[in-house]
């Protein structure tokens, strides 16, 4: 690419304008030019207006706010590619900060494979929030775990993740009928692979996630990705989809080892403890959403 391609950056947020103020002022540092990249916010029916939290920035930033019913993360992001000018869409959240050079290496990426996806790292951005560090350690471990050939790879997270806007339209976006934040993503990177595309590991692609937790929200967070996975796997098997058996669940082992690797030892038996939370806090999502009456995924994304 002899010019730098355009970027619509699309962040959806709900009822954080703190963390969103420390979002932008993150873009405001990105090391690429200003008129080669967007940043769209979905207001995602917050009560309160966002107007002050985004027009400090406005100057320097290339951003416009949207807003809509509060549907959750997959439709406010549907609804800021619906206004994307980008040739490529970088996907990230409102308690997340990309690094300086997070678009220079996305261009970079696309350069040498502009049909791909780009699946980025993300770090923890509070180290002794033991809840965030944990919740951050068990998905590095996935993504470690479903990506061991860097262009072939099979997990992405929407806290940094780039994609060529024309195929992302071709798949239908992301499923609205998932509208909490827990499966939204797998859901759409198992579209992207059973289309034939691919997606690629770019670890230098780096973005910090700073989300503050407490026992209470941790066990939402996995309660939540139980009632996604359970709906993941519902439309996995209305589509008659391959499941990819990659021996996650019988990864226990695996996972000690890399906590004992990524963690400070002392931090370790924590860890297993909430890891175990995870598990009673994911099984509860799942029996949560076996109860509910069943609800077809949108014809439009059947294919």
């Amino acid at each position: 690419m002899s010019v730098l391609p355009f970027f619509s950056i699309v962040i959806p947020t709900y009822a954080r304008p703190a963390q969103l103020a420390v979002c932008l002022r993150s873009l405001q540092r990105l090391d690429y030019p200003r008129d080669r990249f967007e940043a769209i916010v979905v207001d995602d029916g917050d009560s309160a207006a966002l107007d002050s939290v985004v027009a400090p920035f406005s100057e320097q930033l290339p951003v416009i706010v949207l807003r809509q019913a509060h549907a959750g993360p997959a439709t406010a992001r549907n609804t800021g590619v619906a206004r994307a000018r980008g040739q490529f869409l970088a996907f990230t959240d409102d308690d997340c900060t990309p690094a300086p050079g997070w678009l220079r290496t996305l261009a970079a990426r696309f350069a040498a494979a502009p049909t791909n996806a780009i699946a980025g790292q993300t770090f923890n951005a509070l180290p002794n929030n033991l809840y965030a560090a944990a919740s951050q350690l068990f998905v590095s471990f996935l993504t470690s775990l479903l990506n061991t050939a860097p262009n072939q790879s099979g997990f992405w997270t929407t806290s940094n993740l780039a994609l060529p806007a024309d195929a992302f339209r071709v798949l239908g976006g992301f499923n609205p009928t998932l509208p909490f934040a827990g499966g939204e993503d797998w859901e759409l990177c198992l579209r992207w692979l059973a289309k034939g595309y691919r997606v690629c590991y770019a670890p230098e692609v780096v973005v910090y996630h700073a989300h503050h937790m407490n026992f209470r929200t941790f066990w939402l967070q996995h309660f939540h990705y139980g009632r996604g996975k359970f709906r993941v796997q519902r439309l996995r098997a209305q589509d008659n989809w391959e499941l990819r058996k990659r021996g996650v669940l019988s990864a226990g082992r695996q996972l000690l080892l890399y906590l004992c690797q990524h963690a400070p030892l002392w931090q370790v038996p924590l860890l297993v403890g909430l890891l175990a939370v995870t598990r009673v806090a994911c099984a509860a999502g799942v029996f949560w959403e076996k109860q509910q009456p069943n609800q077809e995924a949108a014809q439009s994304l059947s294919s």
